[in-house]
């Protein structure tokens, strides 16, 4: 009988643990499927459907052409750029706040995450001031007898406000995962003769792959689909995918279409996505898809 009442006890914890489990989860559930969900089943009706709600393939249709291609390749090989700079720059950023003491960390990651504190549209337009041909930096140049430089409305430009933009992403997945890496196995590395350079390309690097490409994924995303940044910093020359989504709500008033962009857009981050997270689950055992 005793045996058989902590059976039943154990029993009833259990289920009342996986009840109260599922409760806690709950708000992200529905938080999920109304924010998440719904929004994406309206978005694939909207691309699917004419300006009459009648079912049509005509929005794909006229996305698939060399006018919609060529902005499609420029989105990606500026945004690729971005990816590329943040992760030079925010890879060293990031091992070096890892490697630092407690107190130091803390003020590196203030200061990292501070511009993120002001309005997104008020950093785009303090670039404007700098870059401009009669801004800061031009004026420091033109005194030492350089010259001013063509910098505002330039591919540069757009690269260079989302580099700064979006470089806390980089660095802040590679940081939470360097961070947590065990010390350990960088002092075994040193024991068995590796030099800084080795140990940080046979320890470290594979280790903070998960982080990696995190952080790839985070700054490759928002950047293929910005358009502010392009209209102000490349002063309208260079469209990009965002831009055309913009202009077919806004200008042509024609949700459809701008549906069916922000739908094929969408497979094509969920598919790189879905590659970037196989190579990060062979390469280091992470994921960014769970």
């Amino acid at each position: 009988m005793t045996g058989a009442g902590a059976r039943r006890k154990e029993v009833k914890k259990t289920v009342i643990t996986s009840l109260l489990s599922r409760f806690a989860a709950a708000p992200h559930v529905v938080w999920s499927v109304l924010f998440i969900v719904v929004p994406l089943i309206f978005v694939a009706y909207y691309a699917f459907t004419d300006r009459n709600f009648a079912f049509t393939m005509e929005n794909f249709s006229a996305f698939f052409t060399p006018k919609y291609m060529q902005i499609l390749g420029r989105s990606v090989k500026l945004a690729v750029i971005a990816t590329l700079v943040c992760l030079l720059i925010g890879y060293p950023a990031a091992y070096y706040i890892a490697r630092a003491n407690a107190k130091r960390q803390k003020i590196l990651i203030m200061l990292i995450m501070l511009p993120m504190w002001m309005n997104f549209l008020i950093r785009t337009y303090a670039w404007m001031v700098i870059l401009q041909d009669t801004g800061i930096f031009n004026s420091v140049i033109g005194a030492i007898g350089l010259g001013p430089l063509k910098l505002m409305y330039t591919e540069g430009a757009v690269v260079l406000g989302m580099v700064y933009d979006y470089l806390p992403y980089m660095i802040m997945p590679i940081y939470s995962v360097m961070v947590k890496l065990d010390p350990r196995l960088v002092e075994a590395a040193y024991d068995l003769g590796c030099n800084p350079a080795q140990v940080v390309r046979k320890v470290v690097i594979p280790q903070s792959i998960p982080g990696v490409v995190s952080g790839i994924m985070m700054v490759f995303v928002p950047s293929i689909s910005t358009f502010y940044i392009s209209q102000k910093l490349g002063g309208g020359n260079f469209y990009l995918i965002g831009d055309a989504i913009e202009t077919q709500v806004y200008t042509a008033n024609n949700l459809h279409m701008a549906a069916a962009i922000s739908l094929v857009l969408m497979v094509i981050l969920l598919a790189g996505m879905f590659v970037m997270n196989r190579f990060s689950d062979d390469s280091a055992g992470g994921g960014l898809i769970p």
